[in-house]
């Protein structure tokens, strides 16, 4: 039998009092009728708006928009594989981190375990706290990992402080994790895009994907969200393996994330290929890998970027 799709799956972390269940909150409440399961570790619970719960016992939650959350503790790979195994899978796995632990572990299941896919790895930061956190010497280096570990990082509480305290804590968090993007929630909100795909994966079959030489192509609508973009490159060049490996890992730009299905110089398969959160996945998938490459790059994009990661990329061809 032919295996399912994974499961798309993001972690949620930040230290304590970040903000996490307010993000959490806002996303099951804003889900679009998507199927969402979200384990919570043995250091915290969500706080799920009364609301939103129909029915509640030991360890699942059934909410009226059809998320599901299980409060796992220690057992989490057993419901990691109790998830996989479900006949009606979720549509989008949030694990949310404790506000003492370091997300980046969570994180490796998105690329160890075939069943899940990484998506992001977003890390909520208080802005009137951060610069508080980073300088105490009791748990100023376990929030920097956090921090360093992210592909989104999301700024919380703005509304309590000044424009110059957003500035600060944007400046702060930009220097730990130069590569993340940095955005800022709206009442607790954030793009869905962040957590799920706006488009799916590029298809490298058929005509009306083959180009000649490499270029840059535009999404259809690249505008994801204010401060979002997605982006598509396509090529019938074949990829050096090393240098597209070094060039995804050192994408001069604020990524959540990049996905697409390449064709190798020295391998006949086609590759299918995932960067998240400084993570990556290059994996065979198919035989035949004729046609043309695809990428989609999705980040907190700036005019200039564009250029910046064609040139990365346009290096790495074979």
């Amino acid at each position: 039998m032919k295996a399912p799709p994974p499961i798309p799956l993001a972690v949620v972390g930040g230290y304590l009092g970040a903000g996490k269940t307010t993000l959490l909150n806002r996303l099951l409440a804003n889900a679009q009728g998507r199927r969402i399961a979200v384990l919570v570790n043995d250091f915290g619970e969500i706080n799920i708006d009364a609301a939103l719960i129909r029915t509640r016992s030991d360890d699942v939650i059934q909410l009226e928009n059809g998320c599901i959350c299980c409060s796992i503790g220690g057992r989490l790979a057993e419901a990691l594989m109790a998830i996989a195994a479900r006949e009606q899978r979720p549509e989008l796995l949030v694990i949310e981190a404790s506000g003492v632990s370091d997300p980046q572990r969570i994180a490796q299941v998105g690329l160890l375990d075939p069943a899940f896919r990484l998506n992001a790895v977003v890390v909520a930061v208080d802005v009137t706290g951060v610069d508080g956190s980073l300088g105490d010497p009791l748990v100023g280096e376990m929030v920097r990992r956090q921090i360093a570990g992210a592909s989104v990082v999301v700024l919380t509480k703005a509304d309590l402080g000044d424009a110059a305290a957003v500035a600060a804590a944007a400046d702060s968090v930009g220097g730990i994790a130069p590569r993340a993007a940095v955005l800022m929630a709206r009442a607790g909100e954030v793009p869905l895009s962040v957590f799920v795909d706006a488009a799916a994966m590029p298809q490298p079959h058929g005509a009306a994907m083959l180009v000649a030489g490499s270029r840059w192509q535009r999404a259809v609508d690249p505008v994801i969200h204010e401060g979002i973009r997605s982006v598509s490159y396509r090529t019938r060049r074949r990829f050096d393996k090393a240098r597209l490996r070094q060039a995804l890992a050192t994408l001069p730009v604020r990524l959540l994330r990049a996905k697409g299905i390449v064709t190798l110089a020295a391998d006949p398969r086609l590759h299918e290929v995932h960067v998240v959160a400084g993570r990556m996945r290059l994996s065979p998938i198919a035989q035949g890998g004729t046609g043309e490459s695809a990428l989609v790059f999705i980040g907190a994009f700036e005019a200039a970027d564009e250029d910046r990661l064609r040139a990365c990329l346009d290096v790495a061809l074979a």
